[in-house]
């Protein structure tokens, strides 16, 4: 099953996020409240938990939130979703992925307290195509590109 563990916000970016069990997503912006909200191609980051049990497993000590990433997700390969896929996360909200990974033009804060920082390498960022309400525990559903 497809679904979002954690759900995370910043109000400073380039710092890591803090969980919240519930965000309100408006269209054309992103999560309000986070820092990385707003009218640009990358309003939300997902990253799958995956990744962040794989960066444990080598020994970081990371948590929900710490790679600065908005959505982490059980079940979904995040690369391999071809740009302009549309993806609903619980009943309302949509988005389109628009871009996979990013480029850092310096070390952030992550990567000094984490000892990595994956979101470059792993990282999916989306635009909002629908707004709503957003749980943590609320399903995805991968729609047609």
């Amino acid at each position: 099953m497809k679904k979002i563990l954690s759900i995370a916000i910043s109000k400073k970016k380039g710092t890591r996020k803090t969980p919240v069990d519930v965000v309100d997503v408006v269209k054309d912006h992103g999560i309000l409240g986070d820092a990385h909200a707003g009218p640009w191609e990358r309003q939300i980051s997902f990253l799958a938990s995956e990744q962040i049990q794989e960066a444990r497993s080598r020994g970081l000590n990371v948590d929900f939130g710490d790679f600065a990433e908005n959505v982490a997700t059980e079940g979904v390969d995040w690369k391999a979703l071809p740009l302009g896929t549309r993806v609903k996360l619980g009943q309302e909200v949509v988005v389109e992925i628009t871009k996979i990974g990013k480029e850092c033009h310096k070390k952030c804060a992550i990567y000094y307290q984490a000892g990595d920082c994956i979101m470059p390498r792993e990282g999916v960022f989306a635009r909002v195509i629908e707004g709503g309400t957003l749980r943590r525990g609320d399903a995805i559903e991968i729609l047609l590109p």
